[in-house]
């Protein structure tokens, strides 16, 4: 039976689904809107899908949107494995600077729900590791933004030694650094 449960921040589920396997390989029902709609009581309109390709320690995030209508995601594993980072990037919130980790595989039937006003970074464990995410609103440059991934303040374990960042992610500034510039975006909810 499929569920949603909270990995320990307000506005974060791992979905896990049926993996159905036969000689031939596997299905699996990898995202249910009436599931989010009957156990969280929102909706999760599709608006952009994702696929995003990364050899083995590629570090993609941590980003987030300061859209007006926010922006939800709602990540799965296609191929390889990856190492799912979530982070509560929202001040008045209890769990905030809160970072979860979790190991998701492809075949596995786990996916990551991830709310507006969290953070939200990946780390592939292997070659040819392929990450799909449906998105709320779409992929805007100017309210797209980043946190360095090695910001000492959130202190992210990474379960490789050998990590390899775009050269937005590695110069993307501290936490602390961004907090003060977006407090003047009435957007960001990070005011």
């Amino acid at each position: 039976m499929a569920e949603l449960r909270s990995i320990g921040i307000d506005g974060a589920w791992i979905y896990q689904a049926q993996v159905h396997r036969d000689p031939r390989g596997h299905f699996v029902e990898w995202f249910k809107q009436d599931l989010i709609r009957r156990e969280l009581g929102r909706e999760f309109p599709i608006i952009q899908a994702n696929i995003s390709d990364s050899k083995r320690g590629v570090v993609r995030g941590i980003h987030f949107s300061i859209s007006k209508e926010g922006q939800a995601k709602w990540i799965t594993c296609a191929s390889g494995s990856l190492y799912d980072v979530v982070i509560d990037l929202r001040p008045n919130s209890k769990t905030f600077k809160k970072w979860v980790g979790v190991e998701i595989s492809a075949g596995s039937g786990t996916s990551i729900l991830i709310s507006e006003g969290l953070g939200h970074a990946f780390l592939s464990l292997e070659d040819d590791t392929t990450i799909s995410y449906l998105l709320t609103s779409p992929y805007s440059p100017s309210e797209e933004l980043a946190i360095n991934p090695q910001d000492p303040e959130i202190g992210i374990i990474w379960p490789l030694d050998s990590l390899q960042f775009s050269k937005k992610d590695q110069e993307a500034p501290f936490l602390k650094d961004l907090i003060e510039t977006l407090k003047k975006s009435p957007h960001s909810g990070l005011n």
